[in-house]
């Protein structure tokens, strides 16, 4: 054999199995380029279109806030923001630094930034500056070449046309916090604000309405060159709400520099015709991420602008509770219309002196005459003779000591005592002295104006239990209230000392009254005190309220209700260390009634 033979039979089979092994694996590529090419093609063609397309979440416009007349209290305008998106440029703090010296940040907004950097992933756009004008909107534009990763969003901003009229009704939004995001992207977008307070907060579900996505086709370098696709979502739905801005700015007007609070009533429907609290806020300063300036400002005023004092603000409600107290004698048998006690200006109970506003008295007073007059005297005699618990559940009745759906966040419920109560709560006999407190509503008892108007609108209506609501009904959907079972006398009487409160000569709040084509008032002054006059006080001669400092002055009440035959309207009004019932409450009061009448809502 020779040399060449010999070198073919060795190298032969190792060239064909080369061969066939370059077969096999050429086989296997082909294999595998068929199937990833036909079975995976789905997979990979949405793999490339995630890197050429970019998804974005658009906010929904929320949805339109109207008064009873169709007037827009909260709206959308439009809002030009800077967004940050990271994984669009090379070096985020260099593009940070050339956007600052184009568009000046507050040192507020450089920490909020710093901080969604550090917690938000590469994609995610982070707003830089809100509320631009044309002209930073033109300088952004004019560099964009030099700011890669920053671009202009068109959004919408939420305004409240009426300012502080409305803040403590409406709330306001605000961007989400941490403890706010849920699992929906939307909570993630740049610009997306939810409800923070009021009704904001308490109908968010249906304000927010339904986020929308947009795909955009975009190239190596992030730049968006075409939209693709483009679902818009669904606006938030609308809301009318019961009360009438005319009524609404009259009341606050009504206030003047006074703190305190008035909420209106239509006695038949429960509808709140206005509600304002004072001092107020202007809920626009929150749209955006209130300054730490003026949040402080807010925070460490004496007068608590922030606080919804018409549901949140709880008063001894003074002798505007006389009206409880008084129908719960008369309804239990234990006074009646020519039931007299006789005032001589204080009366001893268990050891303590119990003292009539009126120092030297009122003489004799019947149930009618001691509710013009306000007589103490009186309403201990009759607190101590019906007992603290048949004026509980009276009090209960008229809607007192409960919180009630309106939408509105933190009511509180305030404070209706009994016996029961402060053996659980103070571990603790109930006493004469307690009742005789409870009857002039001091001591435990406390209220909201909340409280004061819907009691107000239950006693002049027929005795009906009506219940406020802030949010307008369908037109068609009628409320059938429930009838309270106190008898038309034991109303008529509360009714007739009302109406000389204000209209017969001697009456607490005459210098309040109006007659309006026939049309009077009716209603109950009340003057509480926040601390307790000393003997040493007394017998050293008592400070004029108007000269003590401003926080240590009485709460100034009234309750009123017109037309005085065929009530319509019902209005409690509290103002904060106002030192007079009668010479202050009333004629703010007065002046709320007045325009009600003349708005004929």
């Amino acid at each position: 054999m020779s040399y060449r033979d010999e070198k073919i039979k060795i190298l032969g089979p190792r060239i064909l199995l080369i061969i066939l092994l370059n077969i096999l694996a050429f086989m296997l590529i082909v294999a595998r380029l068929y199937y990833l090419q036909i079975f995976e093609a789905d997979k990979y063609r949405t793999m490339s279109d995630e890197n050429r397309i970019s998804t974005r979440f658009l906010v929904p416009p929320r949805g339109t806030i109207y008064d009873r007349n169709g007037e827009i209290i909260a709206k959308n305008e439009q809002d030009f923001q800077a967004l940050l998106i990271m994984e669009q440029t090379p070096d985020a703090q260099k593009t940070l630094d050339d956007f600052k010296r184009l568009i000046e940040l507050s040192p507020q907004e450089e920490q909020r930034i710093s901080a969604d950097i550090k917690k938000h992933r590469r994609f995610i756009p982070i707003k830089l500056k809100s509320n631009l004008n044309w002209n930073e909107v033109s300088k952004i534009m004019l560099h964009a070449p030099d700011l890669p990763g920053i671009e202009i969003n068109e959004g919408l901003s939420r305004k409240y046309p009426f300012a502080e009229l409305y803040a403590h009704v409406l709330g306001y939004v605000g961007p989400v916090a941490e403890k706010d995001k849920k699992d929906s992207p939307i909570y993630m977008v740049p610009g997306f604000k939810i409800g923070k307070s009021g009704l904001e907060k308490s109908l968010d579900y249906k304000l927010q309405g339904q986020g929308g996505t947009v795909k955009l086709e975009v190239n190596a370098y992030g730049r968006v060159m075409k939209e693709i696709e483009r679902n818009s979502g669904s606006i938030g739905d609308s809301i009318q709400i019961t009360i009438d801005t005319r009524l609404q700015k009259a009341a606050y007007q009504a206030f003047g520099d006074n703190s305190g609070a008035a909420v209106v009533i239509d006695v038949h429907s429960g509808e709140i015709l206005a509600l304002v609290s004072t001092p107020s806020f202007d809920p626009n300063l929150f749209t955006n991420g209130i300054s730490y300036r003026n949040w402080n400002d807010l925070l460490n005023n004496e007068r608590t602008p922030l606080i919804n004092k018409a549901v949140s603000g709880q008063y001894s409600p003074g002798s505007t509770f006389k009206i409880v107290v008084a129908l719960a004698a008369l309804e239990a048998g234990v006074i009646d219309a020519k039931t007299r006690y006789y005032c001589s200006g204080g009366m001893d109970i268990g050891g303590t002196r119990f003292h009539c506003w009126r120092h030297f008295g009122h003489g004799p007073q019947n149930v009618v005459e001691a509710l013009k007059n306000s007589c103490d005297i009186f309403f201990y005699e009759t607190a101590l003779r019906v007992g603290i618990d048949k004026i509980h559940d009276m009090a209960l009745r008229l809607g007192l000591g409960q919180q009630f759906d309106i939408g509105l966040d933190n009511q509180k419920s305030g404070l209706i005592p009994s016996q029961q109560w402060k053996k659980n709560a103070k571990d603790a006999a109930w006493t004469k002295g307690d009742s005789a407190n409870a009857g002039i509503g001091q001591g435990y008892v406390l209220i909201t104006p909340l409280h004061l108007a819907t009691m107000l609108a239950r006693v002049v209506n027929g005795g009906y239990a009506v219940e406020p609501t802030l949010i307008k009904k369908a037109a068609n959907k009628t409320v059938k209230n429930k009838f309270l079972n106190i008898s038309q006398r034991s109303l008529n009487l509360v009714k007739q000392g009302m109406y000389e409160v204000v209209n017969a000569v001697g009456g607490t709040a005459a210098r309040a009254k109006f007659n309006i084509n026939g049309m009077q008032m009716g209603g109950k002054t009340g003057t509480t005190q926040v601390r307790r006059i000393s003997m040493k006080e007394r017998k050293a001669g008592i400070i004029r309220d108007e000269q003590l400092p401003w926080k240590l002055r009485n709460h100034a009440l009234f309750i009123g209700f017109t037309p005085i035959d065929e009530p319509r309207y019902a209005v409690a009004v509290v103002v904060e260390h106002g030192s007079s019932g009668s010479g202050v409450a009333a004629p703010i009061a007065s002046k709320i009634l007045q325009k009600a009448l003349e708005l004929d809502i």
